[in-house]
């Protein structure tokens, strides 16, 4: 089956997914809030010229989704707000992939001594738990969104390292590869010319699988007040701040917390489409 043909057959399982279309309408929401938040938001996110009359108020005409502690505007905050989770969630899984991937290739290429040795480092960082590792990484590079992103990045980087290591073992010995080492190829023209067109749909489907964890963690960490200033339109710092007052209003906290939720569900439903029409077990079925 030429490259052509596989294309047209995922392409076609995955336009048959329902639940695909579903994740990509929703997260293709989430991105177009990012995009457009300036234009379709109402207000802006901070400012003296963004309070409201009354803090705290309920859902109105007004406010669609009520105002916040500091008088703003819940809605147009929780718009600009998926422009910064976004954002930290794509850079924080591109970390994880750009570290974590070589990594497992050459584990998996070269085996022996060089893959225990990666794989054992791999092994000590998930025995740590990976809230731990990241607020520590925070801690020590200081709290900014930067270093939210490395510190959510790293904690990530053995999933793609132990993926990328059982795809390459996977290949390493079939027969195009084994007919490249036959011809002289050298290792580096192997793994980008011969083994790295294997793993491009594992690493797809798996960052996008990860893009709703990463959100979630960064999230989490601002949540908790380490990812730097708590006054950011971002979903974490918002619940962080509302939930002072969830007896007086629970739209403040209720609306960052379904965006974030919403996000996840759609980058999963997105991933488990990929992952379906991608496989390639499925072919010819």
């Amino acid at each position: 089956m030429n490259s052509a043909e596989s294309q047209s057959r995922a392409w076609r399982r995955f336009r048959r997914s329902r639940s695909a279309w579903i994740g990509a309408a929703m997260v293709g929401v989430f991105v177009f809030c990012a995009l457009a938040a300036d234009v379709v938001s109402p207000y802006a996110p901070n400012g003296a010229d963004a309070r409201a009359k009354e803090l705290l108020a309920p859902p109105s005409a007004e406010h669609w989704l009520g105002t916040d502690l500091d008088q703003y505007d819940v809605f147009s905050r929780v718009l600009h707000g998926s422009r910064l989770s976004l954002l930290a969630g794509v850079v924080s899984v591109a970390i994880a992939i750009v570290l974590g991937g070589p990594a497992g290739a050459v584990a998996g290429y070269f085996g022996g001594r060089t893959d225990a040795l990666i794989m054992r480092m791999i092994d000590v960082m998930l025995t740590f738990p990976g809230i731990l590792v990241a607020m520590l990484v925070v801690i020590s590079l200081g709290p900014s969104w930067i270093a939210v992103m490395i510190a959510v990045g790293f904690i990530n980087i053995p999933i793609f390292c132990r993926q990328v290591r059982a795809t390459v073992i996977t290949v390493r010995n079939l027969e195009y590869v084994e007919a490249a080492r036959a011809v002289g190829a050298s290792t580096p023209y192997i793994l980008t010319r011969a083994i790295l067109p294997s793993l491009i749909s594992p690493i797809v489907v798996l960052g996008t699988l990860g893009l709703g964890t990463a959100i979630l963690e960064v999230a989490g960490l601002s949540f908790l007040g380490i990812a730097g200033e708590m006054d950011a339109a971002e979903w974490g710092s918002m619940l962080s701040q509302a939930r002072k007052d969830l007896r007086t209003s629970i739209w403040p906290a209720l609306a960052p917390g379904v965006a974030i939720s919403l996000t996840v569900v759609g980058f999963n439903l997105l991933g488990d489409g990929l992952r379906d029409a991608l496989d390639p077990h499925l072919e010819g079925k």
